[in-house]
């Protein structure tokens, strides 16, 4: 079934820098889908656009004067509640600290900002590239999405919930996430029990830089000890690395000991981290000692990987569809009939714990 698009997704523009606003809004013209409604220059000037131009979506800058985007998203969490937003973020420690702060109040993805405004026009064919998927992902969302009836398509497999959970000898958790990934991540990793004895290894997409913000800002939530992934590292009990942006992590073993390579081969699903790379070595030095978790995010990177876990006899656990940000990748491995369980977010920690305890 071809998903058809109704109506226009109405867009508004936030961004302190005209030639931005500018080449944003002319980049996105050309998009049958999208209407852009309006721009301003701060989150003041948004707040009070907001009533008349009734936009659905707003693509926000994080660093802007008067009201930035920090404290804008916080007004509309209390505003306009229904408004979703992608974050603008420039590739510093302070852009990405305040990008992670915007996911944690309910942005749903960001992209990143070229370096200085002169090359902004240079670099509008990949923030376009990046920016119309996540817009397109709004879109279809079921507010926007027009019901298209086809008797003639067979219905879509419905997930399915194991009756019982069996506990198992567990090693390692690997866990793979993309769009809506952050905020899913600071729900399921705190709650892992640190008694369970395993270590944790996450591909979340993410740039570089963002990363290493989001493994520290983890570290702080749970009692494992978490950090971005290095050459070198010992996958120890208690550990949880997160694979750095633009770099595949993968596993082998020296001396009796598990440890973390990284390297820089061919994007697989468009994407480096990607979860196929690690669930595909995890299979290989794990077999059925260890336990796959594919949340929220678009696209089908996981299910391949996640495939040859199932064939070493790992336990699969996807994400359902009604607390992903993106049914994407558990999607994939739920329609490839590879997920063992198919859990709300809230219940998948707790059901870790059962699993590994």
């Amino acid at each position: 079934m071809v998903e058809t698009l109704t109506k226009s997704l109405r867009v508004l523009i936030v961004d302190d820098a005209i030639v931005f606003r500018r080449g944003l809004s002319e980049m996105l013209s050309d998009v049958p889908y999208i209407e852009v409604v309006g721009t301003a220059s701060n989150g003041k000037i948004a707040l009070m656009k907001i009533p008349s131009l009734k936009p659905d979506a707003l693509v926000l800058d994080v660093e802007m004067p008067e009201l930035d985007g920090i404290e804008t998203l916080k007004a509309l969490r209390e505003l306009h509640p229904t408004i979703k937003v992608i974050m603008l973020s420039i590739h510093t420690t302070r852009g990405a600290d305040k990008t992670l702060e915007a996911l944690s109040l309910g942005a749903i993805d960001f992209v990143e900002k070229p370096s200085g405004s002169n090359d902004y026009r240079t670099n509008f064919q990949k923030i376009r590239g990046e920016l119309l998927p996540k817009l397109r992902l709004l879109k279809l969302q079921k507010s926007f999405l027009a019901p298209q009836p086809s008797p003639a398509s067979p219905p879509a497999a419905s997930p399915k919930r194991a009756p019982s959970v069996l506990r198992k000898e567990c090693e390692v958790i690997a866990i793979a996430s993309s769009t809506g990934g952050p905020n899913a991540l600071n729900i399921v990793l705190p709650e892992i029990s640190r008694e369970a004895n395993v270590s944790i290894l996450i591909v979340q997409h993410m740039p570089p830089l963002f990363t290493k913000q989001f493994a520290l800002s983890l570290d702080q939530k749970t009692e494992y000890t978490v950090r971005e992934a290095a050459t070198g590292d010992i996958v120890a009990p208690g550990t949880a690395f997160v694979a750095p942006g633009n770099y595949h992590m993968a596993l082998r073993e020296v001396g009796g000991e598990r440890r973390i390579t990284l390297h820089q081969g061919p994007l697989e699903n468009g994407c480096r981290p990607s979860a196929n790379v690690l669930f595909r070595s995890v299979a290989e030095i794990y077999g059925k000692r260890a336990l796959g978790v594919v949340l929220t995010g678009m696209g089908k990177d996981g299910m391949e990987g996640a495939k040859m876990m199932k064939e070493q006899g790992a336990t699969i656990i996807a994400q359902d569809k009604d607390t992903s940000v993106a049914w994407g990748m558990p999607r994939s491995v739920i329609e490839a009939e590879l997920a063992d369980i198919v859990l709300p977010l809230q219940e998948v920690a707790r059901t870790i714990n059962r699993i590994i305890s």
